[in-house]
Order: structure tokens, then sequence, then C-alpha cells
């Protein structure tokens, strides 16, 4: 899928691990794992089981009113691994709705002294109407939806491959962070008005957009001199898809509130806000879910967190990430439709593009034509940018087996293209 479209026809029937059936029988290695949603593999039999036990015990109260315990030991759990021994969190059913609770608990902690939310260009939050108005990968995802929230400002990624300010990324002083200090502060926003800056560690709609060392630091800097929240979006980056539990670790930040989804509950739908204590204040009453943290999807995700943890998948990633990163820059260097090769883990991108070096949004499709042609799922984001989202316990000789594929198509689209 490409910008809302279907590209290529695929109807799945089943998955095991990292392979994928259609309903005719074939077989395909899956190098998306549903954008980043299959985190333990299809079907992974220990969350199956986990899922058929809950099914038989209880399939749903709501935690409107009452608790349960499959609740109760995954917030404890998420606790845990987020280091907010003292923090709260909130269950929602995606990570749009987690990013929709997480603005009206900045809204609430503040007040409403302080209305301004910061985004960033490129990032991706979601399609409802609150998380569509920090979104700002694709102008088709927000045309025709307008007024969108207000007090809402963008500002430039640090898209290192693609200047914004066409600087050279070895001497810019990370201008991107600066820029908000010096413009938006200076000229447009008063920065005792903003409650929060939403961002993604690393882009993922948006191109898998990597930042240089040390932006997110001075951000952190920024927002921790001015009192705005930080708020990270690791909806596609979390539980260990880059190579630790949360992307935000590859900088040492400490955001103060951090919303998941995705792989969260292995394609069940749960997402949850983590937040510091005193943040996550709402009165009683005024912010609640029917059907988010269902006992079923806590169950599916308490055996997720288990499989990453048992089998080493943190570690996995980072080794079978390194490895994929490592064959793909060889190949950029005969293949000229690849322009950039970027990644953390098992969150990697590859750019492609024409002759000039300009973005080749036909060059995206057709890789992932033929891509599924000799049996290799992939998908697109940003404009021209193939992302590779495996499951995290792949191995190197299945990541192997895609990579050929990718080799043999880069050919092919190469051929293509090269007049």
């Amino acid at each position: 899928m490409l910008s809302g479209r279907i590209i290529a026809p695929l109807v799945i029937e089943r998955g095991s691990g990292c392979w994928i059936y259609d309903a005719d029988g074939t077989k395909y290695l899956d190098f998306c794992s549903s954008i980043a949603v299959s985190l333990v593999g299809h079907c992974n039999p220990k969350v199956v089981n986990a899922i058929q036990k809950q099914a038989k015990r209880l399939i749903h109260y709501t935690l409107a009113g009452f608790v349960h315990r499959p609740a109760i030991e995954l917030a404890e759990k998420l606790r845990k691994i987020a280091h907010k021994d003292n923090g709260k969190i909130f269950f929602t059913n995606s990570g749009t709705e987690a990013i929709e609770g997480a603005i009206k608990i900045v809204r609430g902690f503040f007040g409403g002294s302080r209305p301004w939310i910061m985004g960033f260009i490129g990032g991706f939050h979601g399609r409802s109407m609150g998380s569509l108005s920090i979104t700002a990968s694709k102008s088709i995802q927000r045309k025709g939806f307008s007024p969108l929230l207000p007090c809402v400002e963008h500002v430039p990624y640090p898209y290192c491959y693609r200047c914004p300010f066409k600087l050279d990324p070895d001497s810019c002083d990370l201008h991107c962070a600066s820029f908000i200090e010096e413009q938006i502060f200076g000229k447009l926003l008063d920065p005792s008005e903003v409650g929060c800056v939403v961002f993604e560690p690393i882009q993922g709609e948006g191109g898998c957009i990597i930042p240089p060392a040390g932006f997110w630091n001075k951000i952190e800097k920024i927002c921790r001199s001015y009192g705005i929240l930080m708020v990270a979006d690791e909806v596609q980056t979390g539980l260990g898809r880059t190579g630790k539990w949360f992307a935000v670790e590859h900088w040492g930040i400490r955001p103060d509130v951090i919303c998941i989804s995705k792989g969260l509950a292995s394609g069940l739908p749960l997402g949850a806000i983590i937040g510091d204590r005193e943040i996550m204040s709402l009165p009683r009453g005024s912010h609640a879910s029917t059907l988010g943290g269902n006992p079923i999807c806590c169950a599916s995700a308490l055996a997720t967190l288990s499989v990453v943890e048992e089998e080493n998948l943190i570690e996995n990633a980072s080794k079978v990430g390194d490895h994929m990163l490592k064959r793909l820059i060889e190949l950029k260097d005969h293949y000229g439709i690849i322009g950039d090769i970027r990644g953390k883990g098992l969150l990697i991108g590859i750019e492609l593009v024409d002759r000039k070096g300009n973005p080749s949004e036909k060059a995206l499709t057709t890789t992932i034509r033929e891509c599924l042609k000799k049996g290799l799922l992939i998908i697109g984001s940003g404009i021209s940018t193939i992302r590779l989202t495996p499951p995290l316990n792949i191995t190197i000789e299945e990541a192997e087996v895609g990579l050929s594929i990718l080799e043999e198509v880069f050919k092919v689209v190469e051929k293509k293209f090269e007049n």
C-alpha cells in the first residue's frame, strides 16, 4: 500500500513467523510485518496460546469503572521497560487514540494556559482530527479535512539527506533545533504558551528519517528551559524495533509522555499512553475508553513482550539490522537508483532516486511490484523510500533471502529507468 492506494494485488490467507501465504498458497517473505505490527512474527505460538487462554477466562470488561488482572500486569510491565516506575498508564485501542489522549493530558495538565502544540514536518501521528492536526507527512492525509485543531505549529525535521535549509550536515550545528528558539519562539510563538512538542524519534511514514547525533538532546534542553513537555510517538519505533526498547534511548533523552501501539499486542487493537504521574492528572471522568485495555489484547501484549525478552529479540534486531544495513550500503555502491540508506535496528529506509538524484515514486512503486512477483513483501514511506520493518525474530538467513531478491529487483528497475 502506498499513499492509501493498493499498488499490488495480494489476498493474504495466513502467516507464520516471517512468512505470509496468499489464497493460492504462494509463500512470501514479509519485510514489512503489517507496518511494524507483527513484532514477534505472525501467529507466534506463545501469543496465540495466551489469546486462547484469556478468551476462555474473560473476553472483556471495561477499565472505565473496574480493573482486571491482565491490564494491571501489563501496566506494571510497561512502567518498568519505560523507566517510569512512578508513572501512570492509560490504555487505548490504537496509536492515534494514544496521541489524542496525550493532547488532552497536556492541555489538562496546564489548565488551558499552554494551548500550543509543536509538531515536525514529515511527522505522522494518526488520522483522527486531533492527531491529524499534528501529522504532516503527506498533504493527501490532510486535504479536505480543515479546519483542523487550532494552535498547532510545524517546524522542520532534520532530514540530513535533503536538508530543508540546504546546509551541510557536518557544519550546520543542528540548525533545525536552533531554528525553533531563534525563529519560532523569537517571531511566532511565545514559548510560555507552548504545552508540548509531539515527535517521532525516527520518522517512519515520513521516510525513515533519522536525526543526527545531538539533535534530540538539544530539543530536550530547549523544552526543559521553557517548561515544555515532550510527547514521544513511539508507535512505530518502540518495543525493540530500533534495537532499544524505545528509540529515544539512542539519544539518552527522557520524554514526559510516551505513546505506543502497533506491535504491542501483535496485531490486536491496543495502544498505551505512558506518562509521569504528575502529568497524567486528568480529573476522573474527563477521559475514558470503553474498549481500551481489553483483557485479550492485554494478554496478547504480555505474551508479546515476554517473547521479546526471552528470545533476546532486541539484541536480534540490532544484529540483523546491522547486517542488513551493511549489505544495503554495499548495494548502494552498485546501483544508481539507490540514493540513501538509513536505519536503526529493524527500521530501515532505502531512498530511491532518478538519474538527477530526485525522489522517484515511480521507481518505488515498480520495486514494490517486482518484489511481490519474486516473493518479497515491502512497503514505501515518504515519497520514494522503501521501508523495511520485518519481525524482530527474523534470522540473518531469512534476511539474506530478502536482500537477494532486492538486489535482483534493483537490477531490473535500474534498467527500466536508465534512460
